[in-house]
């Protein structure tokens, strides 16, 4: 099969009317698609057939993470008997001929060099081969496999070889595969990801084209938090200090987040919002662990490209936040604090219908680890994905 495989990098915002993924009706709306999923996570794809109002049966899905189980379970309509917890475990064959769309984004470690096959024998021992397995066993119409953008240069690209020619040659299908990035479909991440698609039969596809971005982080935040998502002095010490956000460890007030990780929230990595102090708070002191005075460190964060600030209001064991002037604040003072747990799910792409039933940490893994909805959204659309539905 011929090799379909073309990275955009600057791709131009020209999509005409008639190519334009957004404006494209889906050809039969009202058949049911059924969906098999594993290394299931929040359910992305879930959510994105949610958001698109695509009737949808889940016929399986499964993680080995009990809290992603505890929150797919709060979200999604789908029986104990339905759910995998161990990969290795599940037999897909007897869907074979009853999945429209089979989804996952197994973590890929690197495969054995033993006998060099170049196709499925090397990846003995990988979560990727039990991804490779279900496809061949239950023979889904489409499948989307999701991964970080690295593992196209992984072992000088040989690793992706093998990944290619498996789904080509053991498994049988028609590969595309493109990265895509999360700021190119609405959402402000710069979020780049593998999006390798398989067709049982031979398939004419194209990727969603980029559209612009209208939206900033400051569209996805909460105009009520918790004071608890307010940094110490350690926390705001890390973050401001000019070698992370050099780096891009750390990014204060950006407009655009840097890529959401598991565990970003717990080593002060990550996206961070600063709020200046308003010169009618009078009941604030000095003193106060979560007010910093800025002259202390290296940048202005009250100085941005809008003469709108994001101050905070009121200040207990809420914060309120509102939109002020420049005039309205004190530029000596202000708070420094990390996103909240819905904060980082609507980054991602969830909208707030999906319920958080799990603590903080557990969410900030799970949004970390997901899929950007945004981007299945543009791809289903795209494939006018009812098109295999029953």
């Amino acid at each position: 099969m011929s090799n379909k495989y073309e990275l955009i990098q600057n791709t131009p915002y020209n999509i005409d009317m008639e190519s334009d993924w957004r404006l494209k009706e889906f050809s039969n709306p009202s058949r049911v698609l059924h969906v098999g999923t594993s290394f299931s996570g929040i359910g992305a794809i879930e959510h994105s057939l949610k958001q698109l109002g695509i009737n949808y049966k889940i016929e399986f899905a499964g993680d080995i993470d009990e809290d992603c189980k505890k929150a797919y379970f709060a979200n999604y309509e789908i029986n104990d008997d339905q759910w995998h917890s161990d990969v290795h475990d599940f037999d897909a064959t007897k869907y074979n001929g009853h999945i429209d769309l089979f989804v996952g984004g197994a973590p890929c470690q690197a495969f054995s060099l033993r006998g060099k096959h170049g196709g499925f024998e090397d990846t003995r021992g990988t979560l990727f081969r039990e991804f490779a397995r279900i496809v061949k066993e239950c023979q889904p119409k489409v499948f989307i496999f999701e991964n970080v953008k690295g593992m196209l240069s992984h072992d000088r690209g040989r690793t992706w070889r093998v990944i290619k020619s498996t789904f080509e040659d053991y498994c049988g299908y028609d590969v595309y595969y493109q990265v895509l990035n999360g700021k190119d479909y609405g959402i402000p991440q710069s979020r780049e990801r593998i999006f390798c698609i398989g067709f049982r039969e031979e398939t004419e596809f194209k990727y969603p084209a980029p559209i612009p971005l209208k939206k900033t982080i400051y569209d996805f935040l909460q105009k009520k938090f918790e004071a608890k998502y307010l940094l110490k002095q350690k926390g705001v010490n890390f973050i401001t200090r000019s070698i992370n956000y050099q780096k891009s460890y750390t990014q204060i007030n950006g407009d655009i987040m840097l890529c959401q990780k598991r565990n970003q929230q717990f080593n002060w990595h990550g996206d961070f919002v600063y709020h200046p102090k308003l010169k009618s708070d009078m009941q604030t002191p000095e003193s106060d662990e979560c007010l910093h005075r800025i002259a202390e460190y290296e940048e202005n964060y009250y100085t941005a490209k809008h003469p709108e600030r994001y101050a905070l209001t009121s200040i207990g064991g809420n914060a309120v936040m509102k939109k002020v002037h420049v005039n309205e604040i004190d530029i000596n003072y202000g708070r420094f604090r990390k996103f909240t747990p819905r904060e980082c799910l609507r980054l991602m792409g969830f909208d707030d219908s999906f319920r958080i039933v799990v603590s903080d940490t557990e969410t900030y893994k799970q949004a970390g680890n997901s899929i950007i909805v945004n981007v299945l959204v543009a791809i289903l659309k795209e494939m006018d994905i009812t098109k295999y539905a029953e």
